[in-house]
């Protein structure tokens, strides 16, 4: 494993909003992150990114405490996409997925459209995004969506070796939504994403993490997770779960308590 969690917790004003998880990230593989709203998603990605600290345990980056290790190696080992990225300042498509190779520079060395390796890959970036030839765009004329992949773009140019995204599928149609995890499930990155449609997850993660009230209360491949027990206890919904071909489940949903016809 990779990526690893002990007995983690994080608190806000007195509250629990990870609450003593323990996990071990999949190598290489494409995880999905999976729960309610405010069950602890975001924190979590957060945490295992190294931008919170854990108030009780420790994140462990190749069996090694990440708050004891370089913040440069840190910088190019890991990747965080967010859910939202603004700035003020109106840049190129290409001077957004550059920033993604400023851990590889030399101190105090900028990165520059004159270096061919930096050039190299962004387009590499850019491409694997489906946003080859996009790179003189502006920022400011891309929709919500087309950011989304411009800054996945950026952290893929980071060449990272754990990538850590926050609903990397908000803001995108089923047409990229279906590329981008695609993309994802292909690469040999070690891949942990949130996610908010279980058949997507289930299609196309290898391994599925559940989580309830800032807990972990399963994990597994997507056969073991998205069962009808789970789908009613931590997301309140009867679920019809069945199984495709090759083992992967397929879900549908009705309320716990029938809509009164009128």
């Amino acid at each position: 494993m990779s990526l690893d969690a002990h007995d983690v917790t994080w608190s806000a004003d007195g509250t629990p909003i990870i609450d003593g998880i323990t996990v071990s990230v999949p190598r290489g593989r494409l995880t999905g992150l999976l729960g309610p709203n405010g069950s602890g998603k975001s924190t979590l990605l957060r945490l295992l990114a190294g931008l919170l600290p854990p108030q009780r345990g420790a994140i462990l980056l190749d069996g090694r405490r990440l708050d004891e290790l370089p913040r440069r190696e840190v910088a190019r080992r890991l990747a965080m996409v967010a859910q939202e990225t603004s700035t003020d300042i109106d840049m190129t498509v290409a001077d957004v997925v550059m920033l993604g190779r400023i851990p590889h520079r030399r101190r105090l060395a900028m990165v520059s459209h004159d270096d061919p390796h930096d050039v190299l890959e962004t387009e590499r970036a850019l491409a694997r995004c489906g946003l080859a030839g996009w790179g003189s765009r502006r920022w400011s004329t891309l929709s919500g969506g087309e950011r989304q992949r411009v800054n996945i773009a950026r952290a893929l140019a980071q060449n990272p070796t754990e990538l850590l995204l926050d609903e990397p599928t908000n803001h995108l149609d089923i047409h990229h939504q279906l590329d981008l995890l695609r993309m994802l499930a292909d690469a040999p990155t070690t891949v942990v994403a949130s996610l908010h449609d279980l058949n997507l997850a289930a299609q196309y993660c290898d391994h599925l993490l559940l989580m309830e009230a800032g807990r972990l209360v399963a994990s597994g491949p997507p056969a073991e997770v998205l069962t009808e027990e789970w789908m009613e206890r931590v997301y309140r919904v009867r679920a019809t779960v069945s199984l495709s071909p090759d083992g992967r489940p397929h879900l549908r949903y009705t309320p716990l308590i029938p809509t009164p016809t009128r």
